[in-house]
């Protein structure tokens, strides 16, 4: 049965990867030919494909707070490829991910054609992807980074690096800090972490053989960022992101509960 369960599971994502391709297909097609393949409705597809994909994932997610109704920076820890999927459902929004990404097989046609942006570490390009991020929060579309830069084990945060926060201070736009816990009996999952040397077909494979984990999305209080310095935006987005991650208690906002994986 558990090797029935892990069939059933990959062929559901890939059915999904499979719907994913094609919506991508489309906006390629519609850039290739000069039509309108708009930043607002590759956003909107884009959600549609991870709710999809979330719901195929072994996970029972529970959202914490309210989703912000105006654009802002979000800003969330970073433990898995996972915590992709997981966010991207909730809102409409792009990401801003590692140029790394952007050579995945399938992964990295699929964010690039959702309108993902793409930095690479080291190489001094901060400048230009800070412009281009002011460009796309000014046009009222919301951005999340992943300030750590890496992935984590899902025990700790991480120093935030402050200096692409700016582009929040350029467009005046709000950060909305994000915690993302994997949780397996109550306690930090040692499973969901994509870490290391780590594979991304072994790491769907472990994930699919084991029982469903639980996922808390902790939508944190906005930060404003006018009259601010970055470093400071980034160590008060840290810190209210450390707390959930540590297990502090938190005041109970209200609680949205998504379906169940299969």
């Amino acid at each position: 049965m558990n090797r029935l369960r892990l069939y059933g599971r990959v062929v559901r994502v890939l059915a999904v990867v499979s719907l994913g391709l094609g919506m991508a297909s489309i906006f390629a097609l519609l850039h290739r030919l000069h039509l309108n393949s708009a930043m607002d409705r590759r956003q909107r597809w884009t959600q549609f494909f991870m709710k999809r994909l979330s719901n195929a994932l072994p996970f029972q997610v529970t959202v914490v707070g309210e989703r912000p109704v105006t654009p802002m920076l979000w800003v969330s820890n970073h433990v898995s490829w996972t915590d992709i999927a997981l966010l991207g459902q909730l809102t409409p929004l792009s990401f801003l991910s590692k140029a790394e990404v952007r050579s995945w097989p399938v992964a990295g046609w699929l964010a690039d054609q959702a309108g993902s942006l793409f930095i690479r570490r080291g190489a001094g390009d901060s400048q230009t992807i800070r412009e281009q991020m002011s460009r796309h929060l000014q046009q009222q579309h919301p951005l999340l980074m992943f300030p750590e830069g890496t992935t984590t084990d899902g025990r700790s945060v991480r120093t935030f690096h402050g200096r692409l926060l700016s582009a929040a201070i350029d467009s005046d736009v709000a950060l909305q800090p994000v915690a993302i816990r994997y949780l397996r009996n109550g306690e930090s999952d040692p499973i969901a972490p994509f870490i290391g040397d780590d594979d991304l077909l072994s790491h769907l494979l472990r994930l699919f053989a084991h029982e469903q984990a639980q996922v808390e999305i902790h939508l944190l209080e906005p930060i404003a960022c006018e009259q601010q310095e970055r470093a400071m935006l980034a160590f008060k987005a840290q810190e209210a992101i450390r707390q959930v991650v540590s297990g502090a208690p938190q005041p109970r906002p209200q609680t949205e509960c998504e379906p169940a994986a299969a």
